[in-house]
Parts: structure tokens; C-alpha cells; sequence
């Protein structure tokens, strides 16, 4: 795979994603015109008819649907997302700035602890079949898949802040207020990848060329992480690049329950006080962050893999 071939490759596949971001911005923009309720007109905090109507016109809620859908188009690839329609005085550029970077400290915390858990754990599963071992990683697995992570965060609340008084409840200030938030979004994500890394190492190791390898008389490390561990990491980088997506995208509960600010509470407030250019913009965030994860794993099978090929 000579450079000339990922650059097209990359240049093809960076051109497909025009459209799928277009379809990103439209079907957000209606769904978010579908939940009812206009943010001046809320029935809890009554505003006079001719202010709801100046209101109205100065954020452009006044136009027809496919006026505004295509304002917020040309704010989208001119990358100003314009102001917020509840936070008063700030822009949905300043909010979205202030919250990422903290949704991506999150999100890399909890990939790290996912991957230095869940990969070891699966392939020693893998090697010990129908152990101990084995029987007890795919029984955490399981509790991993199962418990849901508010209940996750609450336990750990109550056990660590409550009862044992070692960490904050909620919060961003000091690494301690990041060890309980990252723990209770790793879970699902490290059972994830135990289980798929032991199954891919199983279909490997019973695979033709690691019984021809150990029959030439490597050495079986060799044969373990040449022939058996590369070829099994294909699938579990898939689901690694996948998975620190939607762990920075998706905290929602995380981040709400630990009053962590980033885009998942950012983005449930803003559905809650119908801040529709909020919502938007964390949703088209997430959206290109999992195109651009796609990506990166499309190029990294040919780097993991060389009979994978870019054409054809």
C-alpha cells in the first residue's frame, strides 16, 4: 500500500462525507423543530406578547422551517453557530468551546481505562479457555453490560463520597473529581472490549496459519503476537474507534449525574430549555467525530492488516 493509494483512498472517502454531514444538519435540525415548545413562550416564565415577538425575529424562530434550515447551514460551514437562545450573551461557539475540552477528558480517561482492562482481560481469557479465569471475566462482563451506568454512579457516589468520604460527588477541579465520573463510563465500554478481544483471539488461535507457525517451531510468544494478537486487534479496533466517540459524546447520564461540564449535560440542558442551536451543534459535533473515527480505522486496518486493500 504505497502513499499515493491512502491519499486517494482518504481524498475519496473525506468526499462522501459532504453529504452524510448535510443529511447530519437536516435530520437534526428537524427534530429539534418536532419537540414542542418555543423557549420564549415557556408557560413557567411568561413573557409579554410583543417581546416574545421580538424574540422571535432577532433569533430567526419568526422565518418558515426551510428559511431557518438554510441559515443554519450557511453558520454551520462559516463556523458561526450564531447565539444562544438561553444563555443570554453568549455565543453556542463560546459554550460548546468551554465544555469539549472536558467531555474529551473524560472521554480519554475512560478509553484508557477501557482498553488497559477490557483488552489484557479478553486475550488471557482467550488463552485460559473455560478457567476460572475465564469464567470470572465473562461473568464481569456481563455485570458490565447489565448495570446501567446511573446506577454505576450512584453506588460509587454512595460509597466513595458518602460512606467513605475519599472523593468528591460532583464537579471538575482536581483529578479526584475525575476518577468516579471516568469508572462509571468505562464499564459498559470495558466489558465491550473483553469480550469481543477474547472472541476474535479464539477464532485466530484456531486459525490454520498459527497451527502452521507453531508447527515450524516458532516461538510461542512469537506466534502469540505476530500471527494471533495483530490479527485479532482488527475488530477491536473498530470497536475502540467507536467507543471514544460515543464516550465523549454520549456521558449524557454520566456527565448529568456527576454535574461534569461537558457536551452531555451540555446537551441535555439544552434539550430540556429547547436551546435548538446548542443541541444542533453538539449534535453535529458528535456526528463528525464519528465520521472521522471511521475513517481512521478504514486507514489503520491496511496499516494492521497488509491483505486488506484500498481498491477493488
Amino acid at each position: 500500500m504505497d502513499d499515493e493509494t491512502v491519499t486517494v483512498f482518504i481524498l475519496r472517502r473525506l468526499f462522501w462525507t459532504i453529504p452524510v454531514i448535510l443529511l447530519v444538519i437536516l435530520l437534526t435540525f428537524v427534530m429539534m423543530r418536532a419537540i414542542p415548545g418555543n423557549p420564549f413562550r415557556r408557560t413557567e416564565r411568561p413573557v409579554p406578547e410583543a417581546i416574545q415577538r421580538n424574540l422571535d425575529a432577532k433569533f430567526n424562530l419568526d422565518k418558515p422551517w426551510y428559511a431557518q434550515y438554510a441559515l443554519y447551514v450557511r453558520d454551520v460551514f462559516t463556523f458561526d453557530l450564531g447565539p444562544s437562545l438561553v444563555l443570554r450573551g453568549r455565543t453556542v461557539n463560546d459554550i460548546v468551546k468551554d465544555n469539549f475540552p472536558n467531555s474529551i477528558e473524560l472521554g480519554l480517561l475512560a478509553f484508557v481505562w477501557a482498553i488497559v482492562l477490557g483488552v489484557p482481560a479478553g486475550v488471557l481469557a482467550a488463552l485460559r479457555p473455560n478457567t476460572v479465569f475465564d469464567y470470572a471475566a465473562m461473568f464481569f462482563s456481563n455485570v458490565g453490560f447489565a448495570v446501567p451506568s446511573f446506577l454505576v454512579a450512584t453506588l460509587l457516589i454512595y460509597f466513595f463520597a458518602v460512606y467513605l468520604h475519599w472523593l468528591p460527588t460532583s464537579g471538575r477541579g482536581t483529578a479526584a473529581h475525575l476518577v468516579m465520573p471516568a469508572i462509571a463510563l468505562s464499564g459498559y465500554f470495558t466489558a465491550a472490549h473483553m469480550r469481543l478481544t477474547r472472541s476474535s483471539m479464539l477464532d485466530v488461535l484456531g486459525s490454520e496459519y498459527v497451527k502452521l507457525a507453531r508447527l515450524k517451531g516458532l516461538p510461542e510468544s512469537w506466534v502469540l503476537v505476530k500471527h494471533a494478537f495483530k490479527n485479532a486487534l482488527i475488530p477491536v479496533v473498530t470497536l475502540a474507534g467507536i467507543n471514544l466517540v460515543l464516550m465523549i459524546n454520549v456521558a449524557v447520564v454520566v456527565e448529568t449525574v456527576f454535574a461534569w461540564p461537558g457536551i452531555g449535560r451540555l446537551l441535555f440542558e439544552g434539550i430540556e430549555f429547547r436551546d435548538f442551536p446548542v443541541v444542533q451543534t453538539v449534535v453535529l459535533l458528535g456526528g463528525v467525530m464519528v465520521i472521522v473515527a471511521n475513517l481512521t480505522v478504514d486507514v489503520l486496518y491496511a496499516w494492521i492488516d497488509p491483505r486488506i486493500r484500498l481498491k477493488g
